[in-house]
């Protein structure tokens, strides 16, 4: 057929037309299907592999036809508005995490694929908000199944976005390393260790501004952790006066040692957990309420620490009454009885899902940053301007913004500074703006 419409005159133009209306057809059933956002980007990269192929096959590898794919790509897969950057997101946090089964090379192949959807998309912020918030959590816990992977997807990004939008990424990677040569310092000092005792103890040093911001989580420590917490927060200081820590209670993970009747086992736990589970060491048997008095946990992550413990897989506390919800009047007895055949155990918590709020909550933050870069063009556009009319300004505005964004809303922004006096109107001119300086 491509033969056939080669002889006609605009016929491959037609073709093309045609071609191009199926992709952006196609392709909008399947950003604008909500039942399919658990496989959106996989069916993407595939529909994508085959529309290329197709190309070659079909369309004697034809540029015009190829280019059709493209504007196509970029005109569907924008109709439905920071849906699909964040999903691309969470595409690769998933190959990041998995590891298994994959080789190298593989999840290469399979970046690059998601990074030649990531090109298509406009608000490429959104993506790095949600990126940024998966990437932290990757590190911190240590869910990355390689730092090569990490470090390569790092480049491309930079290779693609330029500096300034990896820079904060690649501070992320620069803390990790910085707290590796703190913890060795730390270590090198016989009197620091001998104050730690037999605990063993390492700690992040995040800047702040660079990671996801997190939500305080009150915790009370036992003493022993305390006293290692404090340790370390005078070292540091020691080496960096002036500066405030702030932990961070619930990205702390712990490992501790359980006797059992059966033996002693390692639990791998969060810090939460092992904040519970310590208290024990003084008392068998607590009540949720003496719990919740010694460990000042928030309401809802007590519950969901406390039915990890005692209703999991791994019921290192014996829940009375028996059940899988928690109640106050509930109490917990350390389970002496407690065995598995693995020396080491890891503990799941309780993970509640991404939920639409925190979802949500992210996409205002971008939102929010949007609005500052909008006052910023606004106000360095007039600077060098002095003067401008209102259709001037917008179609600078939209030449200058690299993410899409309403006529409206960019009014909205030139109210705003107006109010705040960094512009005024023209007198008799409602439709022009002058800077003040």
């Amino acid at each position: 057929m491509y033969a056939l419409f080669s002889r006609v005159s605009n016929g491959l133009t037609e073709m093309r037309k045609s071609f191009g209306n199926y992709v952006v057809k196609f392709g909008s059933a399947i950003v604008n299907d909500v039942t399919r956002d658990p496989t959106m980007i996989p069916d993407l990269i595939g529909f994508k592999k085959r529309m290329e192929s197709l190309t070659v096959t079909a369309f004697g590898s034809s540029k015009d036809f190829a280019n059709a794919i493209r504007e196509a790509f970029e005109k569907f897969i924008n109709k439905r508005h920071n849906k699909p950057a964040e999903l691309i997101a969470k595409h690769v946090d998933a190959i990041m995490k998995s590891g298994k089964g994959i080789t190298e090379a593989e999840t290469e192949d399979v970046l690059d694929q998601c990074l030649s959807l990531f090109r298509f998309i406009h608000g490429k912020d959104v993506f790095e908000a949600f990126y940024k918030k998966d990437l932290a959590k990757r590190l911190l816990l240590g869910k990355s199944a390689s730092v090569d992977s990490e470090k390569s997807m790092l480049m491309k990004l930079k290779v693609e976005c330029g500096a300034a939008f990896t820079s904060k990424l690649e501070n992320m990677f620069k803390d990790i390393e910085t707290s590796k040569d703190i913890v060795a310092m730390f270590r090198q000092s016989p009197r620091l260790a001998q104050q730690l005792g037999p605990v063993e103890v390492y700690v992040n040093f995040l800047t702040s501004g660079m990671w996801p911001t997190y939500p305080p989580a009150p915790l009370t420590l036992p003493v022993e952790l305390e006293r290692c917490q404090n340790v370390y927060a005078e070292f540091y200081l020691s080496k960096h006066s002036g500066r405030r820590l702030t932990w961070q209670n619930q990205l702390g993970h712990c490992v501790l040692k359980g006797s059992f009747k059966k033996g002693t086992k390692e639990l791998a736990v969060s810090l939460f957990q092992a904040t519970i589970l310590l208290l024990f060491n003084d008392s068998p048997v607590l009540t949720y309420k003496e719990i919740l008095a010694s460990t000042s946990m928030e309401i809802n992550e007590l519950e969901r620490t406390l039915q990890s413990l005692a209703c999991g897989k791994v019921r290192v506390l014996n829940k009375t009454p028996k059940g899988r919800d928690i109640a106050v009047t509930d109490s917990f007895e350390f389970n002496a009885a407690f065995d598995n055949p693995l020396y080491r155990i890891k503990v799941n918590s309780i993970q509640m899902k991404e939920t639409a709020e925190e979802q949500k909550d992210t996409t205002e933050k971008v939102f929010a940053d949007r609005q500052y870069q909008v006052d910023a063009a606004i106000v360095r556009i007039m600077k060098t301007r002095k003067k401008l009319s209102h259709t001037l300004l917008i179609a600078e505005l939209f030449e200058q913004l690299k993410f899409p964004i309403k006529a409206p809303d960019l009014k909205k922004r030139i109210e705003s500074l107006i109010d705040r006096e960094y512009l005024e109107r023209e007198s008799g001119e409602t439709a022009a703006y002058v800077y003040l300086a």
